[in-house]
């Protein structure tokens, strides 16, 4: 009890002086020199902390299955994603379907659609609704990740998580967004009703594509934290605090295409905060996973 009185004292005085999250980079340093990585642990602390930059690529990558949680395989697997990353690239170029001047978004499009058996027979065909989303997430993640392999190999992955894992979780959301909102604020979701909006909010930007393309870079990695490390609720909740934080606005306006209109693009000035009040209230209706460390 007196460690615990002792860490909360630290956390607070440390939050006060600028340096929230000193004592949570350690835990985390702690956790990543273990020879064998703790997925567990790993996903435990993710679901409470926000991870910090300078580590949040590798954490995706181990959560991700990109790489072993052993420490003396990384460097091989890696050579071994980036062999195989050229393979695809150098087959897609010799049937035609990226050159030179191909952005970098679409070639990872049709490695992926290769790679899952899915590529169209021809190069013209019009994408279709996932492809979309695969591109919303690709663009979002080339903001966040230098180099285009591991960029790949994350974007790749996570859509492959998206749509396994948590395919039946994700339409199940828009209905659990219905059940939050009744219970937040009332009156806005009888607006919303009115105005026959609730089966037009934009719940594929939000839920599909995990809000790319709606949050910038900063707000979006701390969201797609949760969602990695195994909870896509999180969404529901950044959707629950978007509509509340812009209630007056929407409550001005009077029909559901305005609304949508306006919610596919909310301004970017206080997205952090709007994050940051999605998890506090995740976390008021969800609870706190144990912190394993």
């Amino acid at each position: 009890m007196a460690d615990d009185s002792q860490r909360n004292f630290r956390s607070v005085y440390y939050e006060k002086v600028g340096f929230r999250g000193v004592e949570e980079k350690k835990s985390l340093e702690i956790l990543l020199k273990d020879d064998r990585l703790d997925i567990e642990k790993l996903c435990t602390f993710s679901q409470r902390f926000p991870l910090p930059s300078m580590y949040r690529i590798l954490v995706w990558k181990v959560l991700l299955g990109i790489i072993p949680p052993h420490h003396e395989s990384h460097a091989l697997v890696m050579k071994y994603r980036k062999e195989q990353y050229w393979d695809i690239h150098h087959a897609l170029r010799v049937i035609r379907f990226i050159n030179d001047s191909t952005p970098q978004v679409d070639v990872f499009l049709r490695m992926h659609q290769l790679e899952s058996g899915k590529l169209p027979r021809n190069v013209a065909f019009p994408l279709e609704p996932e492809d979309e989303v695969f591109l919303a997430i690709a663009k979002a993640m080339e903001e966040m990740v230098e180099d285009p392999i591991e960029c790949y190999w994350l974007v790749s992955c996570f859509v492959n998580q998206l749509n396994s894992k948590h395919k039946d979780s994700l339409q199940q959301l828009p209905k659990i967004l219905e059940q939050y909102l009744n219970i937040e604020d009332n009156r806005l979701l009888m607006h919303l009703k009115a105005c026959a909006a609730m089966s037009k909010l934009p719940y594929d930007l939000w839920f599909k594509k995990c809000f790319a393309g709606c949050l910038p870079e900063s707000s979006l990695q701390r969201v797609w934290d949760k969602v990695i490390s195994g909870s896509c609720k999180i969404l529901v909740f950044v959707a629950v605090e978007i509509l509340l934080t812009f209630k007056m606005k929407i409550i001005a306006l009077n029909s559901a295409e305005k609304i949508t209109q306006f919610l596919e693009n909310i301004p970017q000035d206080n997205t952090d905060a709007i994050v940051s009040k999605a998890v506090d209230l995740w976390r008021t209706h969800c609870g706190t996973p144990a912190h394993s460390v």
